[in-house]
């Protein structure tokens, strides 16, 4: 097998398709990353690589037909992933621009190109959660990243590439890998802290009547599950196309909550809190992803349930940091 190429390696899906490709005996593997002033570094330390590279040096290197053709895929993980960012031109440049720059190398030198969209491109889901390439263009982003993200599925429709590269639409994941991202973090992690701190989660109140408070749901998707289907597409699924990654069932963040006091081995404390205003505009009551497309394409594995994820997270990963 030729190398891989992960950007974004020392994220939290990075992070976690360079180990899963670890465990299945795959070391040859360039990770690409900006490493900044957090914590992110410490992810490396548990990889096994060939080659480290900054994304500037990367792009530059691509751009410049620098880079080694002997590629076997390049999985595209290197984002601004943050819902709040309002640096309309950084995540132009960073999430499309560089998304432009390396599809483009890809399909130069038939390299397989697996990169990662996101739900955040369906707005507030109104105009439901269908991958179908007819209905790609109608999706209104609530934010500029959700919207960044739509500019590079737009511009891979437009251009006919989705019958050679594969884009995956990633729900709500959660998982091991995560500490480092401040605010963005899952709430699983968000909550596991709270409850050490003060016994108790906080929830957001729900404004609209038909959802309680805490009744907001989510398609949440371990991130387990989101690397194998990752990194199946990478390396042995053919079909290419634009893609839903989440379970197709929405849950509550009561559930989640719920879940992660059971595997905590705590009884449920929970209390609601008002939503910051800047995000009762912006806000999803409602995500699930339509896995049709997806389950066509040959995936067909089960995904894990809320439960059993929480569980495995809590257990095997958060409790070990305490």
């Amino acid at each position: 097998m030729s190398k891989i190429v992960v950007t974004g390696a020392a994220g939290f899906i990075g992070t976690n398709v360079v180990q899963e490709l670890n465990n299945r005996g795959v070391d040859d593997i360039v990770i690409v990353d900006e490493l900044g002033k957090d914590e992110k570094w410490k992810n490396l330390s548990t990889l096994k690589y060939d080659e480290f590279l900054n994304i500037h040096d990367f792009r530059k290197r691509i751009k410049d037909f620098e880079f080694d053709i002997n590629t076997d895929a390049v999985i595209h993980l290197g984002a601004c992933s943050s819902t709040t960012e309002t640096d309309a031109d950084y995540l132009a440049d960073n999430n499309y621009q560089y998304s432009r720059d390396i599809c483009l190398w890809c399909l130069d030198f038939g390299i397989r190109f697996v990169y990662a969209s996101s739900a955040a491109t369906y707005g507030d889901g109104s105009l439901g959660y269908s991958d179908n390439d007819a209905k790609t263009p109608s999706y209104l982003p609530l934010n500029m990243y959700g919207y960044s993200k739509q500019m590079f599925d737009l511009w891979a429709l437009r251009n006919g590439f989705f019958d050679q590269i594969v884009g995956l639409k990633y729900f709500n994941v959660f998982g091991p890998f995560e500490d480092h991202k401040g605010d963005m973090r899952s709430v699983v992690h968000k909550a596991f802290h709270q409850i050490q701190e003060t016994g108790k989660v906080s929830l957001f109140k729900s404004y609209k009547p038909e959802y309680e408070d805490g009744g907001q749901v989510r398609d949440f998707i371990y991130v387990k599950d989101a690397v194998d289907v990752t990194i199946d597409f990478a390396l042995n699924n053919k079909k290419s196309g634009l893609f839903n990654c989440g379970t197709g069932t929405s849950r509550s963040w009561l559930d989640l909550a719920n879940a992660t006091f059971a595997a905590m081995g705590i009884e449920p404390n929970i209390d609601f809190i008002e939503m910051p205003e800047h995000l009762k505009g912006k806000y999803q009551y409602h995500t699930e992803a339509n896995s049709a497309k997806l389950r066509a394409a040959g995936y067909d594995k089960p995904f894990t349930s809320l439960e059993d994820g929480i569980r495995d997270y809590v257990q095997n990963y958060l409790v070990e940091k305490k």
